[in-house]
C-alpha cells in the first residue's frame, strides 16, 4: 500500500490536462483495491474542484462495485449461501456503508416481537395467523403498491425501515422470522409473484406476504398458472433455494433501474447477476 503522501500526489494528477495521464492514474488507483476507498473519500471532502470530485466519486464507485463482485463470488462459492448475507450484499450496491450486523439486529427485534405472541403447539394455520398479526397488524409491514418499481423494494434495509416492499422482499423477511421460530416456511418461485409455502410431513399450503399473509391452496396456484396460460412446473409449487431468491431480487433490481431510466446501474447489476448465474438467468 502506498503512503498518504504518495496517494495525495497520485490524486492530484486527476486534474492533469493530459487525458492519458489521468487514465493512467485512474488505472493505478484501481489496482490498489478497496483499502484506498477511505482515503479517496477523505480526498473528495477536501477537494473543491468539481471535476476532480467527480473523478474521485467515479473511482470510489468502481472500486466498490469491484468489491461487491468479489464478495458475491465468495457468497456463491460458500456452502450455505446465507440468505441475509446475500440480501445485505445487494443493498450495499446503493448503501456501501451498510453493516450486516445492523440488519441482523433489526430482524432479531422482529423475531422477538413474534416470539412474544407465539405458541409452538398451535396448529399450522394458527401459527401463520399469529405471525401475520405481528408482521402486518402490529408492525405494519405492507405492500408498496404506490412505488412498486422503486429500487428500494429490493434493498432489505429500506424495506425494514419503511415497512413497505414488493412480494419477494416481504416474503424473505416473513420467511427468515418464521424459520427462526422453527416453522417450515420457504420461498416459492411463482411466475410474476413470489410467495411462501408452509410445508411439513402433514401440511402444505401457501402464504401471500404481499397480501397481508393471505393463506391459499395448491388449487389456487393451479388456477393462477392456468390464467397465465403457462404449463405447470414442479418449481411453481415447491420450495426454492436461497440462490434462486437472490437471483430473483437482482433481476427485480435490474428491472427497477431500467424502468427509472438508470440504465448504467441496471447494467452494473447485470454484471453482478452474471457472477451467480448459470447462463440462463438474465431474463427478468
Amino acid at each position: 500500500m502506498m503512503s498518504d503522501k504518495e496517494l495525495k500526489a497520485l490524486v492530484s494528477l486527476l486534474d492533469d490536462d493530459d487525458e492519458q495521464v489521468v487514465t493512467h492514474v485512474v488505472d493505478k488507483i484501481k489496482t490498489l483495491g478497496k483499502d484506498v476507498i477511505p482515503y479517496l473519500e477523505k480526498e473528495w471532502e477536501n477537494n473543491f474542484n468539481p471535476q476532480v470530485q467527480q473523478k474521485i466519486e467515479s473511482l470510489i464507485h468502481d472500486l466498490q462495485l469491484e468489491l461487491l463482485k468479489q464478495r458475491f463470488k465468495q457468497w456463491y462459492e460458500s456452502e450455505d449461501q446465507d440468505l441475509l448475507k446475500g440480501l445485505w450484499l445487494i443493498a450495499t450496491y446503493q448503501y456501501p456503508d451498510l453493516e450486516l450486523e445492523t440488519l441482523k439486529q433489526e430482524l432479531e427485534q422482529i423475531y422477538y416481537e413474534a416470539w412474544l405472541e407465539f405458541k409452538p403447539d398451535l396448529y399450522a394455520y394458527d401459527q401463520v395467523k399469529v405471525l401475520n398479526g405481528v408482521l402486518f397488524n402490529k408492525l405494519r409491514f405492507t405492500a408498496n403498491t404506490k412505488n412498486f418499481h422503486s429500487p428500494g423494494n429490493s434493498m432489505i434495509n429500506v424495506v425494514l425501515e419503511t415497512r413497505k416492499g414488493n412480494p419477494i422482499s416481504l416474503c424473505v423477511i416473513y420467511m427468515m422470522v418464521a424459520q427462526k421460530l422453527k416453522l417450515p416456511v420457504h420461498g416459492v418461485n411463482l411466475p410474476n409473484l413470489f410467495v411462501l409455502t408452509y410445508k411439513d410431513n402433514t401440511n402444505q399450503f401457501y402464504i401471500n406476504a404481499f397480501n397481508k399473509g393471505l393463506i391459499f391452496s395448491r388449487q389456487d396456484i393451479e388456477n393462477y398458472i392456468h390464467e397465465l396460460r403457462l404449463t405447470p412446473q414442479p418449481s411453481f409449487f415447491e420450495p426454492c433455494s436461497n440462490l434462486e431468491i437472490i437471483r430473483r431480487v437482482l433481476r427485480n433490481l435490474i428491472m427497477s433501474f431500467d424502468k427509472m431510466g438508470e440504465h448504467g446501474k441496471a447494467e452494473e447489476v447485470k454484471e453482478v447477476l452474471l457472477i451467480i448465474s448459470d447462463g440462463n438467468d438474465l431474463g427478468v
